[in-house]
């Protein structure tokens, strides 16, 4: 159904791939997140919270390399355990901490000096510019609806994005008490469509914002495009909300493996929400981004 429409959303629809440290512990957490190109020059589309976290990765790392270099003046003596403490006070590092957050954008452009952003002041929405590269690495961009009303309850619409981050092109390095990327090992993670249903829209007072549906947006899809079967962009996956069904078992006695077990069990339907194409195009043109639309 999406066969056609998920290769030519491919074409500009890339990842970003996170690692990150807590204080209590050596293992590095990976997680991905998604952006997609609008136009040449470099301009992508993801969400804010992404961006949020793009943003306070840098405080977040000059936060722990000021501790580091307070810890490391610290006197080897009998008041070093005593004195570590009262400098992790300081910095309120408890075990489960974020210390250290590294990002990497996969396949996007050869070089950058760095990002500029723009934040929706109420939607979950951000453009992305990346700075001072001398070549893209997306082959294509996205082509937007052009009549937004023509998005209806009913439609089957998908998803692209990269939700589970395999991806093992990193390290801990102990001796600098440092996560780093590495040139071996795993570099990308696997693409990942999901379809679902239009189910209802989303709305504030300006009017229609956002899209319902029926299956949930998953974790590390936040920032891709959703599109019809022509790879048409009818909006972005922005998250996914949990309505309790009230088909609830409570030490229901079923039958499993030919033996009687009382299970305990909630319903929920997780519908996924994601920001509509005239919301996207909208701030676009505020920001005077240049985009495309469908002929």
């Amino acid at each position: 159904m999406f066969v056609e429409a998920i290769e030519k959303i491919s074409n500009y629809t890339r990842p970003i791939h996170t690692i990150m440290r807590t204080y209590g512990g050596k293992q590095i957490i990976p997680g991905a997140a998604t952006m997609f190109f609008v136009n040449e020059q470099g301009y992508a589309l993801t969400c804010k919270h992404v961006v949020d976290l793009l943003l306070a990765s840098e405080s977040i790392n000059q936060n722990y390399a000021a501790f580091k270099a307070e810890r490391d003046r610290l006197p080897k003596d009998a008041k070093y355990k005593s004195n570590l403490k009262g400098l992790e006070l300081k910095y309120k590092y408890t075990p489960e901490s974020i210390v250290q957050i590294k990002i990497t954008f996969v396949d996007a452009v050869d070089q950058m000096s760095g990002f500029t952003v723009h934040l929706h002041p109420t939607l979950d929405l951000a453009i992305l510019k990346l700075n001072d590269f001398t070549k893209v690495m997306y082959s294509d961009v996205a082509v937007f609806k052009k009549n937004p009303a023509d998005v209806k309850q009913g439609q089957a619409l998908c998803r692209l994005g990269f939700p589970f981050p395999e991806f093992t092109n990193f390290r801990f390095n102990e001796a600098a008490d440092d996560i780093e990327w590495t040139a071996e090992g795993i570099m990308h993670s696997p693409r990942f469509p999901i379809d679902g249903m239009v189910t209802r829209f989303l709305a504030d007072p300006s009017g229609i914002v956002g899209i319902e549906l029926s299956t949930p947006g998953l974790k590390g899809q936040s920032g891709g495009p959703l599109f019809n079967r022509a790879g048409v962009v009818c909006g972005m996956q922005s998250s996914t909300k949990h309505l309790h069904l009230g088909f609830d078992l409570i030490d229901t006695e079923i039958l499993i493996n030919n033996k009687a077990k009382k299970v305990t069990d909630y319903s929920f339907i997780h519908l996924g929400q994601c920001v509509h194409v005239q919301s996207i195009k909208a701030f676009l043109d505020e920001h005077k981004v240049m985009y495309h639309e469908e002929d």
